[in-house]
């Protein structure tokens, strides 16, 4: 199992350090670092993550700004060299408070806590469907049975194997609950389902009669998805 992470840290020799440690350990897959919060939280809304470094004094935005306008919060370790900041940090519920200078030993011993906690998680998360309210009932999905999930203004229209579903439903709720494994958004107004592709052509994604577009910013994200499942060789 692997830990998709990303780091965030405005000094260039402290985020070098941070990724050769994150590179050491054989779970932690970083998908990418940050110089400043701003561009992490763009990031953040194209590819959901598993846990966050974090670092708590950086300019435009600090590290407790951030966390605050987290919607969904991942795992979080914060990296700072200022304890005052450990209070607030536990009480908007991260996970780890590493003081630099921190060895890699401590950085271990707290990695190995959140790999063992998601590993815990993803294993008893055995759903094979979701409810999902549509118009004036709510209907059971499974999720072998989606294709893909269109955006169609203010709803999304979830389209399986039997039916068209309506929902107001956001991408980012609907992608909450969808397995990160199965599923991928592939563009500003579509998700796939990965199972359900029976060819990637030039840029266009085709299940069944339909052609769905890959976006240039959904592109990196999704083929990096391929290849960490093994779905890609």
């Amino acid at each position: 199992m692997k830990i998709n992470c990303i780091a965030i840290e405005d000094e260039p020799l402290a985020l070098k350090k941070l990724v050769h440690f994150i590179h050491s350990v054989e779970y932690l897959h970083l998908l990418k670092g940050f110089e400043n919060a701003i561009d992490a939280i763009a990031f953040l809304k194209i590819q959901p993550v598993d846990l966050i470094f974090l670092d708590i004094r950086m300019k435009k935005l600090s590290g407790i700004q951030f966390l605050e306008a987290l919607h969904v919060k991942p795992k979080i370790i914060i990296t700072s060299a200022y304890q005052e900041y450990a209070l607030k940090g536990f009480e908007l519920e991260i996970s780890d408070y590493l003081l630099k200078p921190f060895t890699f030993e401590r950085f271990l011993k707290s990695t190995e806590k959140i790999f063992h906690e998601i590993k815990e998680r993803k294993t008893t998360d055995i759903n094979s469907f979701f409810f999902l309210k549509t118009e004036n009932r709510i209907e059971k999905i499974e999720f072998d049975s989606i294709l893909y999930i269109k955006g169609m203004r203010d709803y999304l229209q979830v389209v399986t194997s039997e039916k068209k579903r309506l929902t107001l439903q956001s991408f980012k709720n609907i992608l909450s609950v969808l397995p990160e494994n199965q599923f991928a958004r592939v563009h500003n107004s579509y998700i796939i389902s990965i199972s359900k592709i029976s060819s990637i052509e030039k840029n266009r994604i085709r299940i069944g009669n339909q052609l769905i577009p890959i976006s240039d910013s959904y592109k990196e994200s999704f083929y990096e998805l391929l290849r960490q499942y093994k779905y890609l060789l």
